[in-house]
């Protein structure tokens, strides 16, 4: 191998490293993130053998990782002609990643706590003790809280919006896709 592919290799093993370590904090396992990373980092059509020897895991570890991240929409199926195997690719557009993830997060933590809220707010229902009525209250500011939070994330992180992008933008980060794409 030559010492540029090594190099680049080694750059390319940095990173999914680095994006590994953040898959808890997406509440994801670590695994799952370094095949994203691969995916993403190389940008070329990899199969499930590629991702198991690049990253070294078992064959389990793969699909389980590959079938994940399908779900969440940040990676898709990719056919070589004459090939029989099943690649994978990663979404490219950082936007639409993070739209992808912003949505994921929701569905799997805002949406359950939201309704496990619910559940508990119609359980009060019209309670005459004063405690309860705190409880309530409280539970109303929550809700009302988590819903403005869930507005707010199908409004910037909706499949096709680029309101997360623009919000970015009006806040003054200079992150636009145009200077991204120069």
């Amino acid at each position: 191998m030559m010492r540029a592919d090594r190099d680049q290799q080694q750059l390319e093993m940095t990173f999914i490293e680095s994006w590994g370590r953040m898959g808890s904090v997406w509440g994801i396992s670590r695994t799952m993130a370094e095949v994203h990373a691969l995916l993403y980092i190389t940008g070329d059509p990899l199969c499930t053998d590629d991702v198991m020897e690049r990253l070294e895991i078992s064959r389990g570890n793969a699909s389980m990782s590959l079938r994940a991240l399908l779900d969440w929409g940040i990676i898709s199926r990719a056919h070589k002609r004459g090939d029989r195997k099943e690649y994978f690719v990663a979404e490219q557009d950082v936007w639409a990643i993070f739209r992808a993830i912003v949505r994921e997060r929701k569905k799997r933590e805002v949406d359950p706590l939201l309704g496990a809220l619910h559940d508990i707010r119609d359980e009060i229902g019209s309670a005459a003790s004063e405690k309860d009525d705190a409880l309530a209250e409280r539970l109303d500011a929550m809700i009302v809280f988590l819903d403005l939070i869930a507005t707010l994330s199908e409004r910037f992180a909706g499949p096709s919006g680029e309101g997360l992008e623009l919000a970015a933008t009006l806040l003054g980060t200079g992150a636009r896709r145009e200077s991204t794409e120069e």
